[in-house]
């Protein structure tokens, strides 16, 4: 485990857990030892914050390139707290570039450790569930690890989109945490890639109770409904 995520579980982990008392569900579904991808409905920047204090082993976050490419002191700290905690830098423009990620990803999840995606791609503009994208799967396939589903629910009413920082008492957490899916073996065509992950946003869908959306979320600023976050599925927001 990264030295400053190492830090971050004996510091930031108690004091979340003391002010917000998250409730957590099926934390024996994760394995003790072993690669790992958490796929995860996505509500707000905490979302991170208390996936990474309920699970006990270190999870590797995908988070924007741009985190990794700032200046002056500012983008000094960011750059260097995001690699001391084990994040992985992905472009979110997609296509070649965005494969990166992949690279990067394959060898730590097969070395054993624990990587966090959202399928959906970006936040959630209004609470519901969007149609993830089919990087996580093929992530799996990959690195031929399994897929764990994640359900959050309360963390967009602690830490509104515009937030800077969740807020105990505005509502109750809870992380909930599926039956690992094995895809091994399966084929890796383009159709297939969408029916694995469907059936891995049937499952969050279980955790949440969401209201399901099947259409790509709009990114941040637009309401249109078309969508246009990468095919990677990564999130937008750093651990």
């Amino acid at each position: 485990m990264p030295l400053l995520y190492s830090i971050g579980k004996l510091t930031v982990a108690p004091a979340l857990r003391l002010a917000f008392r998250p409730d957590v569900e099926g934390l024996e579904h994760i394995p003790g030892t072993g690669g790992a991808i958490f796929a995860g409905n996505h509500l707000s920047v905490a979302d991170e914050l208390f996936l990474g204090t309920v699970v006990p082993r270190h999870l590797a976050f995908w988070a924007k390139s741009e985190y990794f490419k700032g200046t002056g002191p500012k983008g000094a700290l960011t750059k260097f707290v995001l690699t001391g905690l084990g994040a992985i830098p992905v472009e979110r423009a997609g296509g070649r570039a965005a494969l990166s990620a992949f690279d990067a990803a394959i060898p730590v999840l097969k070395a054993g450790d624990l990587v966090a995606v959202y399928p959906e791609g970006t936040r959630s503009p209004d609470g519901r569930l969007y149609r993830g994208r089919t990087g996580a799967v093929r992530l799996a396939l990959a690195a031929g690890v399994p897929i764990i589903p994640v359900g959050m629910t309360g963390t967009d009413q602690a830490q509104p989109i515009g937030t800077r920082m969740p807020r105990p008492g505005r509502a109750k957490i809870t992380v909930r945490f599926g039956k690992p899916l094995d895809f091994t073996g399966r084929p890796d065509d383009r159709t297939s890639l969408r029916e694995m992950t469907d059936e891995v946003m049937a499952e969050i869908q279980k955790l949440t109770g969401q209201e399901y959306v099947p259409r790509y979320a709009p990114p941040r600023g637009n309401s249109t409904g078309t969508g246009d976050a990468p095919a990677t599925g990564t999130g937008d927001a750093p651990a």
